[in-house]
C-alpha cells in the first residue's frame, strides 16, 4: 500500500535499542537509575550478604494477625476496600496520622494531611508542584537517593549543604542561598531526613532543628522535613519535628514502609493549606487516589493491634544489629577506615582509607559476596567516591558479622595495592 502525499514514515528514529530515544523530553532523558535498584539483581543472591537496600525486616510483624486482617477487609469490607476512593486519602486513616505525628510533637488537623504511596510519592508531588527547570533544592551532603532522583527528574539544580554530626550546617546553607540567588537562581526548597538519616544515620539535635528551620524562614524557603525512621530510635527517645515549630513553613512527610510494612505503600504529607490543595490536584492526576484497601488495612492494624510494642521490638531488633555492624568493623577494618555508630534507624557511614574508591571496590566485594552502596549514588555532583553506605536492617547479626569481615577483607586488600603503587 502506497503512503499518501505528504506523508512521513513516522517519528524520527532513535537508536536500534530504543527507536524512541529522539521523542523523549529532556526531563526524560535526564532520569538515571538508582545505584542501589541496580544492586538489587545481585545483592539478591542467596550467597552474597547485602549490606545495601534498606528493607526493613518484615518477619519481625504480626504476619499471621495482618493476613486475618486483610482477609476479613476483604470479605467484610469488600465493596468499600476494592472500589474508588478520595484523591486526599480516607479520613479515619488521616485522622490516625494525626495521632501519630503527635508523637513528634506536630499539631494538625485530618484536613491538614494527603495520604500517599509511600512518602516517595509525596516528593514527587512537591516537585512537581514547586521546581522549574534550574530552580534550587538545597539538600544534605550526603542525601537521600530517592529525593535526588525525584528533584532530578524535574530538571531541579541541586546544591549539596555540608554538615557534621549534628546535621545539615545552618551557616552553610544561608551562604548557599544567598551564593544561588546572587546568581540568580530561584531557591525552593531545603531537603531533610532529619532523624536517623539516610544515607549517614545522622540526627539533627533539637538547636539544629531551629537553627535550619530560622535560615529558611529568613529566606522565605520551604522547608522539606522528611521523617520515616522517626519511630525508631534505639533508646526510645522521640525527636520534635521540624514541622513542629512552623506550621506554614515546613511540610513534614512520613511513611508506615519502616514500622508497619513497605509493601503496602502508605506515606503521608502534612502541609499548609495552599500546598496540600495543590497535592491532592497533582496526586489525582497521577493516580487518582490511593489504594483504599491498603489504608484500610494500616488503619486496622492501627487499631486493632498493639502497634507500638512491635516498633519497640523493632528497635531493639535493629540495635543488636546495629551493635553487630559497629562491633565487626572495629575488630576487623584496618586503619584509616572511618565510620559513625548511629543511635537509630538502619545505616551506617563508612569513609575509606586514602586512595580507594569505593565504587571501584564494588565489583571486588561483590566477588568476595558482599554488598553496600557506593557514597556517590548519594550525591547529585560526583562527591562521595571515598564513602559508602552500610544498611543493617535486614541480615541477622551473624550474616552481618561475616559481611562485614568479607568486606574488611577486601578494604584490607586495596590498601595494600594502594600502598605498593605509591612506594
Amino acid at each position: 500500500m502506497s503512503r499518501p502525499a505528504g506523508a512521513t514514515a513516522g517519528p524520527p528514529r532513535g537508536t536500534r535499542l530504543d527507536p524512541w530515544l529522539a521523542q523523549y523530553s529532556a526531563r526524560a532523558t535526564g532520569m538515571r537509575p538508582s545505584e542501589i535498584r541496580s544492586l538489587f539483581s545481585v545483592a539478591s543472591r542467596p550467597e552474597v550478604v547485602s549490606l545495601a537496600g534498606g528493607m526493613p525486616y518484615v518477619p519481625a510483624l504480626p504476619l499471621a494477625e495482618i493476613a486475618d486482617l486483610m482477609a476479613r477487609l476483604v470479605a467484610e469490607q469488600g465493596a468499600v476496600s476494592l472500589q474508588y476512593g478520595s484523591g486526599q486519602g480516607r479520613v479515619d486513616l488521616r485522622e490516625q496520622i494525626i495521632d501519630v505525628v503527635a508523637l513528634q510533637g506536630i499539631t494538625a488537623h485530618p484536613d491538614d494531611v494527603i495520604v500517599t504511596a509511600g512518602s516517595q510519592m509525596a516528593l514527587d508531588l512537591l516537585a512537581r508542584i514547586f521546581i522549574n527547570p534550574g530552580d534550587v533544592v538545597c539538600v544534605e551532603s550526603p542525601s537521600y537517593v530517592g529525593a535526588l532522583g525525584a528533584f532530578s527528574s524535574y530538571e531541579a539544580s541541586i546544591v549539596h549543604i555540608p554538615g557534621d554530626e549534628d546535621g545539615m550546617d545552618p551557616v552553610a546553607l544561608a551562604s548557599a542561598i544567598a551564593d544561588c540567588r546572587a546568581r540568580g537562581q530561584s531557591v525552593k526548597a531545603v531537603y531533610t531526613v532529619p532523624t536517623f538519616q539516610n544515607p549517614s544515620g545522622a540526627t539533627m539535635g533539637a538547636a539544629r532543628r531551629a537553627d535550619i528551620l530560622a535560615v529558611a524562614q529568613q529566606a522565605g524557603v520551604l522547608v522539606i522535613e522528611d521523617d520515616p525512621y522517626a519511630l525508631l530510635d534505639f533508646d526510645g527517645a522521640l525527636h520534635p519535628a521540624i514541622r513542629s515549630l512552623d506550621e506554614e513553613g515546613v511540610v513534614y512527610l512520613g511513611s508506615f514502609s519502616k514500622t508497619v510494612a513497605p509493601g503496602l505503600r502508605v506515606g503521608w504529607a502534612v502541609a499548609p493549606h495552599g500546598i496540600r490543595e495543590r497535592l491532592v490536584l497533582a496526586a489525582e492526576s497521577a493516580i487518582l487516589c490511593p489504594p483504599a484497601i491498603t489504608q484500610m488495612a494500616i488503619g486496622e492494624y492501627l487499631r486493632h493491634t498493639p502497634w507500638l510494642d512491635t516498633v519497640k521490638q523493632l528497635r531493639e531488633l535493629y540495635r543488636c544489629r546495629r551493635d553487630a555492624l559497629v562491633r565487626t568493623m572495629a575488630e576487623t577494618m584496618p586503619a584509616g577506615v572511618r565510620w559513625n555508630t548511629p543511635e537509630g534507624g538502619f545505616y551506617s557511614w563508612v569513609s575509606l582509607p586514602e586512595g580507594l574508591d569505593s565504587r571501584a571496590l564494588l565489583p571486588r566485594a561483590i566477588a568476595a559476596l558482599v554488598a553496600f552502596v557506593p557514597g556517590t549514588g548519594f550525591y547529585a555532583d560526583g562527591q562521595g567516591a571515598s564513602q559508602l553506605r552500610l544498611s543493617f536492617c535486614y541480615p541477622t547479626p551473624e550474616e552481618i558479622t561475616e559481611g562485614v569481615r568479607r568486606l574488611a577483607g577486601v578494604v584490607r586488600d586495596e590498601v595494600e595495592l594502594w600502598r605498593m603503587f605509591q612506594q
